[in-house]
This record gives structure tokens, sequence and C-alpha cells, in this order.
């Protein structure tokens, strides 16, 4: 099977065949850094991200993300703090970063900045102009939406039809405007704001240019794959392909994909409800691959509801497939596993079937991660009986074939194990083999003495450092370090 994707301009899924044999360019909205991420924010990026994996499994691919790092909601924000623009974007896009590494997403290709492509702006503003496409007034320069006969292509809706500020980020109508829904490429400059030299005088860009400029520049007039939030799908994906199209005469993009919107206990996200969910926020109080489970758990175009019975079951479930993950690390010494690197898609192909059928059908990760999860259980259930038994009946080279095609399939979802960095025999934070050794002697006395409370406390003590106690037939006593 092929791979297919929705592409959101057709509204039907199609066969995936990119522009140039083997290499894949895709471009993803960013995000305009005023404020931290939130789990919007994160359920795009993580989906994007899984995307890309996927994509690297067969083709070369190119993944550009740009930063708005200059807008009102930054400017207004460092007039409140009474610092700089670059100052507030600088700090958000750290954020950001930190955010981002901890989902582990990876980092783009490029990421570049609104404030550095001013002079590919204003080319490509210069070039509509010529084209007849774009007018300037009053140091404003504006698109000239009935200029361009398919706008509305992508969104399926009608010049008539539309209502300024559908996404709130048109623009307010100005007195220079010619037709209501015309939208600003370039605004003149106000006093105490940053600008740029231009031919209409200074000023800076519009949201839309941005995007159209920096596509251009980084990856060509047509590239494979744009992405984005459902939100973005207008105006600002509609407003980049007049631009860009106009310009170039050329498609923007091959296919466009969106990912659903992030529902908080069934109402939308926002801040006026008071259910925003900052990533920072949710990363305090969930660990970071669950969060990225919950959301990998719907189909990406698939809109996802944030409850606590969902973030719990969606930990539960990672903690599930991290201790499969773990499983190699855990006995692979003891099973006779000698390679325990990544293994790469040709050694477990013929177990990665019904994973590759679904991540094919338009990156359906519903599906997919019920194979995780099937040979997580299974290796789970062999880490128990090693646990408590010391040994297993099954068949180790099976066993090494199963963690392998788990290995396989939940690097391409992103998933990452986290283990203990430290040296127990190093580290005075962590209890050392001897100490346990001690508590253990300490517990089998008070045993001994019928002291079952003495005997729960100290079980509890260990238990409290990550060590599990397992009591054998023979009265002597396993440990392990969680």
């Amino acid at each position: 099977m092929s791979l297919r994707i929705y592409n959101t301009i057709t509204r039907r899924k199609e066969e995936f065949k990119p522009l140039q044999a083997g290499i894949v360019k895709m471009y993803v909205c960013g995000v305009t850094v005023y404020d931290y991420c939130h789990l919007g924010h994160g359920r795009a990026y993580v989906v994007w991200d899984m995307v890309r994996r996927y994509l690297q499994t067969k083709y070369q691919v190119t993944y550009v993300q740009n930063i708005t790092d200059i807008d009102d909601k930054i400017l207004k924000r460092s007039q409140e703090r009474g610092t700089t623009m670059q100052a507030i974007a600088d700090q958000y896009i750290a954020t950001y970063n930190e955010d981002m590494a901890k989902l582990n997403i990876q980092p783009a290709d490029a990421y570049p900045r609104a404030t550095e492509s001013i002079s590919e702006i204003i080319k490509l503003i210069e070039q509509l102009i010529k084209g007849g496409y774009a007018y300037a007034a009053g140091g404003d320069v504006y698109y000239a939406v009935q200029k361009f006969p398919n706008y509305g292509k992508l969104s399926g809706r009608k010049l008539e039809d539309m209502q300024s500020g559908a996404s709130g980020r048109v623009d307010e109508l100005e007195e220079y405007k010619r037709y209501p829904f015309d939208f600003a490429l370039w605004k003149s400059a106000k006093p105490n704001e940053p600008f740029w030299a231009s031919p209409w005088g200074d000023g800076r860009p519009g949201w839309h240019i941005e995007c159209s400029a920096m596509v251009r520049s980084r990856l060509g007039e047509t590239i494979d794959i744009h992405a984005g939030g459902a939100d973005l799908q207008f105006p600002h994906h509609e407003n980049e392909i007049a631009q860009s199209e106009a310009a170039y005469a050329k498609p923007l993009a091959k296919y466009w994909m969106h990912n659903g919107f992030v529902n908080i206990d069934g109402e939308k996200m926002s801040k006026s409800l008071h259910n925003f969910k900052t990533i920072r926020d949710l990363l305090c109080h969930f660990e970071p691959m669950a969060i990225r489970l919950f959301i990998l758990q719907a189909q990406y175009r698939q809109p996802i509801d944030f409850t606590e019975e969902a973030i719990k079951a969606a930990t539960k479930g990672w903690e599930t497939i991290r201790d499969a993950m773990l499983f190699a690390k855990d006995f692979g010494a003891k099973l006779g596993w000698t390679d325990l690197a990544l293994p790469s898609r040709e050694t477990v192909q013929a177990a990665i079937v019904g994973f590759e059928e679904a991540m094919d059908d338009d990156f359906n990760t519903s599906v997919a991660l019920s194979y995780v999860f099937e040979l997580a259980k299974k290796l789970c259930s062999e880490r128990n009986s090693l646990l408590h038994s010391g040994s297993t009946d099954k068949d180790t080279d099976v066993l090494y074939q199963k963690w392998q095609a788990l290995s396989y399939m939940t690097n391409v979802l992103g998933f990452v194990a986290d283990s203990p960095t430290q040296d127990p025999d190093n580290d005075e934070s962590v209890i050392n083999d001897s100490e346990i050794e001690v508590l253990i002697q300490q517990r089998r006395e008070a045993k001994q003495s019928k002291n079952y409370g003495e005997s729960d406390r100290l079980r509890n003590l260990l238990k409290a450092q990550g060590i599990t106690l397992i009591d054998q037939k023979d009265g002597t006593t396993r440990w392990i370090r969680d």
C-alpha cells in the first residue's frame, strides 16, 4: 500500500507523490512568540513531527518552520513589560524550544524569522504590485482579493460570503482599503513601534506575506507539503495561496494538511473560559511522553478532548509502552542479546506490516498504536515473568524480534523511554547496592521477629527510592530498580 494523504485543497485522500523523486519539502507554520505555548501548539507540532518522522523512513525530508517575531501581540506584550519586541521574542523562542525538546520533537532544519526576511518580503510585495494584485495607499500596501479569481479555493468559501475576522487575525477595515476583505501586506509605522524602510515608507510586514516569502526563500516556489492547524486554513493559508500563486503563477504546495482542534472537557480551549492549558503547566503534572501519547491516540485530523480521565489513561498506556521499550536494557544481557541499537526498517519489515498500513492511510496513528500496544503488552508479560521467576519459557530470538519491531515503531512515533542516568555507586542521592542489601537484611530480621509493621516500613522505604522487592519461594529476596 502506498502512502495516501488527505489533501485539504482537493478534499480527498490522494496518493503521495513528491515533486522530486525521493525528496520532500515540507513547511509548517510556526508560533507567534509572545507567550508560552499551549496544548493546541503541542498537538500541532507533535503531529507534524510524527508526519516528518514517518516520511523520513521513505524520503529525504527538508522541514522548515517559521517564527513570527513581529506582530501586534508581541508589540503589546513588549509595551506592557517596558522592554523590546526582540527581547519578548527571544524569551518565548527559548521557552518554545524547551517545551518541544521535552516532547521529543525534532528541531526543524530551519527556523526563519519574519524580521530576518524583510528584504524577501519587500521583493514579493513589489512583484504583486507590478502584477496588479496589490496597491499602495497611505503608506500601507494591500492585496486586492478580487484580482485573484481562485480566492477561497482552499477553505471552500465564496468571497461574497466571507466575514472579516474569521480567525481573529484579519485586519480591521482601514480607510485606504478599496474592498473590505483586502488584507495588509505592509503596514505603515506607528509611533514607538519598530519599523523597516520600504519603497512605501517606514513600516512592517503583515502576517500573511511573511510565510509566502519564507517558503519561497527557503524551499522554492512550489513545495510538497504545507501544514498547520485547522484554524490557519482561513484566512492565513488562503492568503498565502493568493499571494504566492499570483506572484509566481505556480501552485504554492501540492498537498495541504491541517490538524484538528483541541477541546478541554468538551469545550473549546480559550483564556476567556479559564480552561487554557499551557504545555509548561501540563509538563509539571504529567510525563511528556504521556502527553505525546494522548495527542497521537487520535487521528490527526480529528478533534481531541483533553479530560482528566483521558490524560490518566494516556499515562497508564505510556507506562506499558515505556516498560516494553526498556525490556532490552533491563533483560537483554540476561537473554544474550548483544545488539540493542535501533533496527533498520529492512530488519523488521515483516513485523511492521500492519503498523505501516495504518500510517500509510493518512497517518492513522489511532490504528498504528494498536500494533504498538499489542507488542508492548506481550513484552511486559515476559518482563513480569523475568522479574518474579528470573526466567522465561519464550524463545529469546522471538522476544528479540518483538522488541526490535516495537523499537522501530515507537521511534517513528517519536517516543523516548527515559532511564536513570546516575551511577548508583557514585551518586550520593541514589541508594547504592550495599545499602539496599543492608535494608533487605533488616527487613528479613523484622519478618523473622514477626514485626510486620517494620517489615512493611522498610519495603515502602525502598519503594520510595525506586527499588522493588520480589520475595522468592525459597525465602530469598530479589530486587530491581524501577
